[in-house]
């Protein structure tokens, strides 16, 4: 009777969680057809207009197109990530609109990574160059705002706000106490004295060789923004490192004193000074919204040096995205999927009306297997049409291997590339399930490594001979790819390479990278290299249907809603340490836990 009323039960909580499912998915469905028809209908435009360009919400290369992924049901605001390009074209399409006359950047917090914000710094410049105006305002500027704001006409601050200038710090993670206090022993065998992924598991503190090189990089970055608000300010480079290095910054009124804004004001003040600046005769200031604006339609064709990209050419440029960590197989969970991206390149490769492909890479690396199996089909690529790499924020260890095949490669100054090493990390969780959890394993074998390289037991000397001959031809075929993409000696790799991060203007110094540029940079080389007059994009992978992602997602979270919220928890944290351990073979991989600021 018992196990009846139980089946009776589960059958009803299934009934109950299908149809609270199927309800939601028809209010989704409804939503979307009505956001679908409202974004069909082109907005108004008046003249004399200013567009509003406020950044809160997280921008990514690609976001996902599934509308509910980053909706807060529990305030029902959009957290949406906004996309890179789209921000780029819309100010591009902002520039040759007669009807807006200026720009209003409202930056309360920058959700960007710095090769993103070089690449939006840079859009603007371009705006004002046809004589339009740009105006920032904000109650506490970041240092990323700031720099991404200094580009203005006018920097604007509210009267009790804040301006945070100080310079750039690299923060790291170490876990190697916390390790030996859970008897885990990181088993770690490397190439590259550089090769710093492993060091948080095995060290309390940066080496000299990593902290040399994490010094020269946030350097870079640092001297090369101060340049840009230098010139944009009329500030020296020397003042504004000592205005940092003094914290001379501690109220609005000293941002002003030292020039570093143009005027305290509150937002209705801005207001009427933007009213100002864009003549507009109405009695409201005509503010068009980024999300609005970008329904307006795109010009026919958009004229970019002597090509034009044009809404109905019948030759394409691809671009293919590849983002996140490398794993083999599909892409998931933000993870960039060999299999996913192979698909993509070889879509790209075998459609005859695509006549170049762009490869954007965001990624810090990964498995060494799945890297080389997307290089391969680069090469096959690069032998039927022109491929070029844009680097976003990061494209290093597996992201450079993926990327130094190809014809031409961009990074943007602040990009974090190069970590051209190898390394193998085995935990050896056998003391801390013995003496910490009174867990013990015991085993069978057929041959004397037969349960080798796994976590519950220490590597033999044989082993680990074996695991560093496997790295270190992993290693020499590395840098021979490099060396035989970018016309160097492998020697000569060997030299810059040894695990080490470089910045974009250094890798453009030592020939890791042919130009600083963003994502239209790169687009531009390779309409010129397949000699094209006119194109369109073609943009790769697909995504995933929204829908059926969404299902998907619905139907996990309702496996573990069902088995306890507790269970749920328990997984996430147990898929995160698996990421952490859990490493599939050999990597190719940069630091992950390096935070910037």
């Amino acid at each position: 009777m018992k196990s009846f009323f139980k089946t009776m039960l589960a059958t009803m909580l299934g009934l109950l969680l299908t149809i609270g499912i199927g309800i939601f998915i028809l209010f989704i469905t409804i939503t979307a057809i009505a956001s679908s028809s409202d974004e069909s209908k082109e907005p108004t435009i008046a003249d004399n207009s200013v567009l509003h360009l406020r950044f809160e919400n997280q921008i990514k290369d690609r976001p996902s197109n599934n509308p509910f992924e980053n909706f807060d049901f529990n305030t029902f605001e959009d957290r949406t990530p906004l996309s890179l390009k789209s921000i780029i074209d819309n100010i591009e399409k902002a520039k040759q609109d007669d009807r807006i006359k200026g720009i209003y950047l409202d930056v309360p917090s920058l959700k960007a990574d710095m090769a993103t914000t070089e690449e939006i710094r840079k859009a603007l410049e371009d705006f004002k160059s046809d004589g339009k105006f740009i105006v920032s305002y904000s109650e506490n500027y970041g240092q990323g705002e700031y720099y991404l704001a200094s580009v203005s006409d006018e920097v604007l601050l509210n009267p009790a706000g804040e301006l945070n200038f100080k310079g750039y710090s690299a923060t790291l993670m170490f876990f190697k106490d916390a390790l030996n206090r859970l008897e885990v022993d990181m088993q770690v065998i490397r190439h590259g004295k550089f090769k710093s992924a492993i060091e948080p598991f095995i060290r309390n503190d940066m080496s000299d060789a990593n902290r040399k090189q994490y010094q020269e990089l946030i350097d870079g970055v640092w001297n090369n923004r101060l340049q840009k608000i230098s010139i944009s300010r009329k500030l020296s480079t020397e003042e504004l490192n000592k205005i940092a290095d003094s914290l001379e910054i501690r109220i609005a009124e000293d941002a002003l004193e030292h020039r570093l804004v143009d005027q305290l004001l509150y937002e209705d003040e801005v207001i009427d000074l933007l009213k100002e600046k864009a003549a507009a005769a109405d009695e409201d200031l005509n503010l068009v919204r980024l999300n609005s604006f970008k329904k307006t339609k795109k010009a026919k064709s958009i004229e970019r040096g002597q090509a034009t990209e044009k809404w109905n050419a019948k030759e394409k440029i691809a671009i293919v995205y590849a983002e996140g960590e490398i794993i083999s197989g599909k892409s998931k969970d933000g993870s960039m999927g060999s299999e996913t991206v192979v698909e993509a390149i070889k879509e790209a490769r075998k459609d005859e009306r695509v006549k170049a492909i762009v490869l954007r890479i965001n990624s810090p690396g990964g498995s060494a297997l799945a890297s080389d199996v997307m290089w391969r089909e680069t090469q096959l690529a690069k032998q039927e049409k022109p491929l070029v790499v844009s680097m976003g924020n990061v494209a290093a260890s597996g992201g450079y291997y993926l990327a130094c095949g190809a014809d031409y490669i961009f990074a943007e100054s602040s990009t974090v590339t190069g970590s051209i090493g190898v390394f193998g990390l085995i935990p050896n969780l056998k003391p801390m399930l013995n003496n910490k959890l009174g867990v013990h394993t015991d085993q069978v074998t057929t041959n004397a490594y037969s349960d080798g390289l796994s976590s519950f037991r220490a590597l033999k000397t044989k082993e680990r001979e074996s695991l560093r001959e496997m790295i270190e031809h992993i290693y020499d075929d590395f840098t021979q790819k490099v060396a035989d993409g970018r016309g160097m000696e492998q020697s000569e790799v060997d030299s810059i390479g040894q695990g080490r991060v470089w910045n974009g203007l250094s890798a453009k110094r030592i020939g890791l990278v042919d130009e600083i540029g963003g994502l239209n940079s790169a687009i531009a080389k390779a309409v010129s290299l397949a000699e094209l007059d006119e194109y369109k994009l073609k943009v790769l992978p697909k995504k995933q249907d929204p829908f059926e992602k969404m299902m998907s997602e619905l139907t996990q979270q309702a496996k573990l809603n069902l088995l306890g919220q507790e269970f749920g928890a328990a997984e996430k944290y147990y898929l995160n340490f698996k990421r952490i351990l859990n490493a599939d073979g050999v990597y190719m991989r940069m630091p992950v836990d390096v935070t910037v600021e």
